[in-house]
């Protein structure tokens, strides 16, 4: 990236050599990102991040068929995709929030019913971010599909990290982030589906088919490329190793700490992600001693780790207001090894038992 911002500065829109060399770069990051997903370079619309193509996808979607009124999308998705369904009610739409069960998976049953000639667009994320379940996508496309529905998914949580084909899953669109791959913050992208209706987000000018006007992040598009090559170079063998010592990490807190609750599916979910429940604690009290220890962990959705509410994640999955308050997300990544796990299982039980004994001590 640094190349990019220090000697190709050259704006991809404009025709004299350094633009030129800058488009080819863009363009060569858009072939290695469709092919990572198994679309076609034309397929691939750059955004400003996974939230600006949510929105994208959302709104462009329901602008583009003003004769169908209903939105589809789920009780746990990512406040990109919430806030968003909420702004769409606002502007006189119908909105539906399909349920999902204690392990977090949308009901097919409430979906199919809701599902309508009327229907413009079913929104459900590929794996949740908080708990990591995965969402029966396939099943998902089949329902809406039936009734001449697009469908969009939120696969943030899983490009990059499992085998990922949008043919095979169905949909039409797709967003996605670089960050979540280990690259730059602030550049996301969209799937599209050839021959999708939408209307562009962003006008002004013909850059990414005109769909999203704006001088490209050139750096920013290339670092995206660039990870994306690694994630499908490394995904097997990464992969592999990660979940075991996810397993061996999930393992491990079930046998060393008592009064714990695991929240997602068993089954059905990205390893990586781990959330429990330490009962009868506080997750703030428990992130910041983790922090003393050079343990970083998560009480939530990172878009929403300022809020003071009870998670609409948790709280979907039907936790007590008091078990939401005692979640902990850990997420074990590229760079994570076995002495880092290790070190999680030493201190951690150490450091719920303290605070057992203070909370105790201090009723």
């Amino acid at each position: 990236m640094s190349v990019f911002l220090e000697q190709h500065y050259g704006n991809p829109s404009s025709l004299y050599p350094i633009g030129r060399d800058a488009k080819e770069s863009i363009t060569e990051a858009r072939e290695t990102i469709a092919e990572a997903m198994g679309a076609e370079r034309s397929e691939i619309i750059f955004t400003g991040s996974g939230t600006e193509s949510d929105n994208f996808a959302i709104k462009g979607i329901m602008e583009a068929h003003p004769e169908k009124n209903e939105l589809i999308t789920s009780a746990i998705e990512h406040p990109a995709v919430i806030e968003t369904a909420l702004y769409m009610r606002k502007l006189g739409k119908k909105v539906t929030f399909i349920p999902v069960d204690e392990c977090g998976i949308v009901d097919l049953d409430v979906l199919e019913k809701k599902v309508t000639q009327k229907t413009a667009l079913v929104s459900i994320m590929h794996a949740n971010n908080e708990i990591g379940t995965l969402q029966p996508i396939k099943e998902i496309v089949h329902i809406a599909k039936k009734k001449n529905v697009l469908v969009h998914s939120d696969a943030v949580q899983t490009f990059g990290k499992i085998d990922f084909d949008v043919h095979k899953l169905g949909v039409d669109l797709v967003s996605v982030s670089a960050h979540k791959i280990y690259g730059p913050k602030g550049v996301g992208a969209l799937y599209i589906k050839k021959g999708t209706e939408i209307h562009p987000f962003v006008h002004g000018g013909h850059q990414e088919g005109r769909l999203r006007a704006g001088t490209e992040n050139t750096a920013g598009i290339v670092g995206f490329g660039e990870a994306a090559r690694i994630a499908a170079q490394l995904l097997k063998k990464d992969k592999k190793r990660l979940d075991y010592l996810a397993e061996q990490f999930k393992k491990g807190i079930e046998s060393r700490i008592s009064d714990i609750k695991f929240n997602g599916s068993e089954k059905e979910r990205i390893k990586t992600t781990v959330n429990f429940s330490f009962l009868r604690l506080e997750a703030e009290a428990v992130l910041l001693a983790l922090v003393t220890k050079g343990i970083f962990v998560s009480t939530g959705s990172a878009c929403s780790e300022d809020s003071d509410d009870v998670s609409h994640v948790l709280t979907a999955i039907n936790l007590t207001p008091e078990q939401a308050r005692s979640c902990i997300r850990f997420s074990i990544g590229r760079f994570n090894t076995e002495d880092d796990i290790k070190t999680v299982l030493e201190e951690l039980p150490k450091i719920i038992e303290n605070l057992r004994s203070i909370s105790a001590g201090s009723i």
